[in-house]
Formats: structure tokens, C-alpha cells, sequence
């Protein structure tokens, strides 16, 4: 029986819940408490007994306020030593820091942005196992979470960055990319799409798609952003997907954001 023991179960991570359940594997996922079928971060033992019989695990549990890992503080020795077909970790292409708008593939140094717990989680996650797969994702969309939701609940900032460039992935091609990874070489992967692109752009078109006035452009200080979101447009990089699609055998099945937008739409 295919076991899958998810720590965190988020955005991401409770699709390819989904997506497993729905072809027959037994799922067990951890919240910070237990809720929706999802046993308690903190119950130990409960915990380790669905390590003990899965047959894979992946944490999708980001560091902590204090740059601390929970997941592996907690719980890194029993992963470590546990006997099992797949482990993985979903990480984020901010550890590559700000390229001025270069590209990174997964040889580019990680720890010089503002990520600098992620990258450390990220480093710590591939010493644990040596066949881990460390998925290394931008910013996600998909279902009732995209652009397309922001230009119609009017949160939709514009921020006029000349040249400023993102990456991104729709949450279906994350899952995919997993799945893909079940029976392909350990190692560590960027998840993104074929196309950055300056998130104005982006939000333009999702305002065109909904026939929409498209928001206007706004400066960084007019935007009036949060501290997380300013820090969002302090780095510019465009991330390679060409190691996924060479040794996982992955194409994305939305590999623009206009693909990936008009899918929701429809």
C-alpha cells in the first residue's frame, strides 16, 4: 500500500493530497492542530506512527519566524533513519537570492537574498537523505488563488518595476512534478514555468481575460504593500526548469501564465 505522510498540509500540498487519494494511496497529513481529517503537528506519536508505515514522505512546512525548521527539529532523526521508497521537500526559488533579472539554474549559489532560513532548511532537508527531492517553487496560482481573484476583489497592485522579472508555476504542475519524481533520480529542481514575466503584465492580461479596467500602474511607495510584499519586488531572477524536464520527464501543462489564467477561467 502507497503511504504518503505530508507535513503541512497548505495550498500545494493538500492538492497532490488529492490528486493521491483520488488514485487509490492512503494520505496522511499534519496540521498544527487536528482538523479535517489531519493529525496534530505536535502528537508525537501519532506522528510517528504514520512514519512508520509510510511509504513517503514530503514536508511542505516552511521555516519559522526565529529561522528555525520545525519539521526537522522535531522530527529529522526518524525521517532520516526511516525506510522509505521517496522523500521530499518543497522549497522556494527565493533561495537564489536577486540575479538582476539572470537566470538560475539549480548549480547557482543559494543564501545571499533575504531567504536565508529557507536556504538553510533547503541545505539541511538534502544533507538528511541523500535521495531527496528538494522542489524549489516561485510563486504559486491556481484554484481560487491567482490573479485572477485579486483583479476582481480589487487587491490587485500594479507596481511599476521597468525590467523587473518573476517567475512562476500553477499548483496542477507542481503536483505533476512530484508524481514524475516517484520513479526518477533524487536531486533538487526548479518547478517553474517557461515564461517570467513582470507580474503588471500578468495582472494586466487577468484584468483583460475578466473584461476589467486593468488596474493602474502604481510606484513601490503608492502601492502601499506590506513588508513581505515589498521584499518580493527587492529581487528580480528568472528561474530554468530544463533539469525537471530532462530527468523527471515533466513539461508543464501550463507553461505561460496566459495558459495557465485562461485554464482557470474557463
Amino acid at each position: 500500500m502507497r503511504h504518503m505522510l505530508i507535513f503541512g498540509m497548505g495550498y500545494s500540498a493538500s492538492r497532490l493530497a488529492e490528486r493521491l487519494r483520488g488514485e487509490g494511496w492512503t494520505v496522511t497529513g499534519t496540521q498544527r492542530q487536528a482538523q479535517h481529517g489531519a493529525i496534530a503537528f505536535d502528537d508525537e506519536r501519532s506522528v510517528v506512527a504514520a512514519l512508520s508505515d509510510a511509504t513517503h514522505v514530503l514536508s511542505s512546512v516552511p521555516p519559522a519566524k526565529d529561522g528555525s525548521e520545525p519539521v526537522l527539529d522535531r522530527y529529522g532523526a526518524a525521517i532520516g533513519a526511516a525506510s522509505l521508497h521517496w522523500a521530499g521537500y518543497f522549497s522556494s526559488t527565493g533561495v537564489y537570492g536577486n540575479l538582476d533579472g539572470a537566470w538560475a539554474d539549480e548549480s547557482a549559489p543559494i543564501g545571499s537574498g533575504r531567504r536565508k532560513a529557507r536556504s538553510k532548511a533547503d541545505q539541511a532537508w538534502q544533507d538528511l537523505r541523500s535521495d531527496i527531492r528538494v522542489f524549489r517553487l516561485p510563486g504559486i496560482y491556481g484554484p481560487g488563488r491567482s490573479p485572477l481573484d485579486r483583479v476582481r476583489n480589487g487587491k490587485a497592485r500594479r507596481v511599476d518595476m521597468p525590467g523587473q522579472m518573476f517567475s512562476r508555476i500553477h499548483v496542477d504542475d507542481i503536483v505533476a512534478a512530484v508524481t514524475a519524481s516517484f520513479d526518477r533520480p533524487a536531486g533538487v529542481y526548479n518547478i517553474t514555468d517557461d515564461l517570467p514575466a513582470p507580474q503588471q503584465e500578468v495582472l494586466a492580461y487577468a484584468a483583460r481575460l475578466l473584461g476589467m479596467d486593468i488596474p493602474p500602474l502604481l510606484s513601490l511607495a503608492e502601492a502601499n504593500l506590506s513588508r513581505a510584499a515589498r521584499g518580493f519586488y527587492e529581487e528580480n531572477r528568472r528561474v530554468a526548469n530544463g533539469k525537471a524536464k530532462r530527468l523527471l520527464g515533466w513539461q508543464p501543462q501550463y507553461p505561460d501564465y496566459k495558459t495557465g489564467l485562461q485554464s482557470l477561467l474557463d
